[in-house]
């Protein structure tokens, strides 16, 4: 069962990977505080003037305050615990159903092949990414 479960945590890190899927645990919210706290302070502050001066710079502090926490989705997936990995194992077999492997190779292609399960899969990793790890998901161009 375990090599089961590499297999699809592989799979998960591949369709990611692919996709370019880069992903932040919680620090998106301090960046957009820190956006629009200062916005609204400098609209207080200096009117209109001060709302585009407070955006623009809370926007930059934003952006340092989260710089370097959008990670690659394949990196947080091989990062989860034991018993994450079996949660998302468990939520992705509701998918895969009887589909019969005998390596990663072998899965990945039968995945890859086919667009639907493909979708399904990665629907699935990203909402297990959202409600379990609580973090955001951006596609990198």
């Amino acid at each position: 069962m375990g090599h089961r479960i590499d297999d699809v945590m592989k799979l998960c890190c591949e369709l990611s990977a692919n996709q370019q899927i880069k992903s932040t645990v919680k620090g998106s919210g301090k960046g957009a505080a820190a956006a629009g706290g200062l916005a609204f302070a400098g609209g207080l502050m200096g009117g209109p003037l001060g709302i585009a001066v407070g955006g623009a710079v809370g926007g930059l502090l934003g952006c340092w305050l989260t710089s370097g926490q959008f990670r690659p989705l394949p990196q947080i997936i091989m990062e989860l615990s034991p018993q994450q990995q079996q949660k998302l194992y468990d939520d992705l077999m509701v998918i895969l159903g009887d589909i019969q492997w005998t390596d990663l190779a072998q899965l990945t292609a039968l995945v890859m092949g086919n667009s639907m399960l493909k979708q399904q899969v990665t629907a699935a990793l990203i909402g297990y990414v959202s409600k379990e790890l609580q973090a955001e998901v951006h596609y990198m161009d």
